[in-house]
């Protein structure tokens, strides 16, 4: 699907600039930039500024991904998970969601960590593009989040001031800690950094007073994140692009595909990671 839009790359600090409404305005879509692999120092700048970016010619192996990384994010790189490859054939969408997962499993009796709630860098490597179709789409969370403010003021509060057990609804998945993942949708590091988080595991607290009216909000935030979708850019992944995406920033999908498609995913903490 082509961009039915084309959005603004004017940057918000990190409290946001004026709101617009995410209902009604195509503003919240990302474009990211189109580099060369070995064009590091503008893709490091365009990262920190737009929270995305495209990296052409890397290659589809998995220490491409992983020198992707490292080139990108430098010194400041942290924890790097385990690479997933993800494979489809005439898969249906997947809508905008950021990453981040709490795993941990047992390996040779060592309590080994495959995923982690504030993973706060994706890179996302095509292996094998689709046929037709699969095109990935970005929002800039950001900007929704200042939209919400004065256009959803009740959604806004939810997601800033009340806490959820991010992955309640997965309970029963094996590695998941019993334990209650208590967050708010949108926090900030110690260092500053704002985080905005979306996914489909979150539920209202156990015996949470309010569970009723945060499971309406949280039904409200998942049909008003839908409804933007079509509406947003398109991006074309090629075999060997790398997108390379600030986690606590941007929230990624993409639309159905046909035929065969791959995709290998790396997340990661950086030294500004929560």
């Amino acid at each position: 699907m082509s961009a039915h839009h084309t959005t603004s790359t004017a940057t918000p600090s990190t409290r946001g600039p004026a709101p617009a409404a995410p209902g009604r305005h195509p503003t919240v879509g990302i474009t990211p930039a189109r580099l060369a692999a070995d064009d590091t120092g503008r893709a490091r700048e365009l990262l920190a500024r737009q929270g995305a970016v495209v990296l052409s010619g890397y290659g589809t192996t998995p220490d491409a991904l992983v020198e992707a990384a490292a080139r990108t994010l430098g010194s400041r790189l942290s924890e790097l998970f385990p690479q997933r490859l993800r494979a489809s054939r005439d898969g249906g969408p997947v809508h905008l969601h950021a990453d981040g997962f709490d795993v941990v499993v047992d390996v040779a009796g060592v309590p080994v960590r495959r995923r982690h709630p504030d993973e706060d860098h994706v890179l996302l490597q095509c292996v094998e593009p689709a046929r037709t179709g699969g095109e990935t789409f970005l929002v800039d969370a950001y900007r929704f989040v200042d939209a919400c403010q004065s256009e959803d003021p009740d959604l806004w509060d939810f997601l800033t001031g009340c806490d959820v057990d991010l992955y309640g609804a997965w309970a029963g998945l094996r590695g998941l800690p019993a334990t209650p993942r208590v967050a708010r949708h949108v926090e900030y590091t110690r260092t500053g950094r704002r985080v905005v988080r979306r996914g489909d595991g979150a539920v209202p607290l156990h015996r949470d007073p309010d569970a009723d009216r945060i499971s309406a909000l949280l039904t409200r935030f998942t049909k008003t994140v839908h409804a933007l979708e079509a509406d947003l850019p398109r991006v074309r992944l090629d075999a060997g692009d790398v997108l390379v995406l600030d986690n606590y920033r941007c929230w990624h999908g993409r639309d159905a595909h046909t035929g065969a498609r791959q995709v290998r995913i790396l997340t990661l903490r950086t030294t500004d990671a929560r």
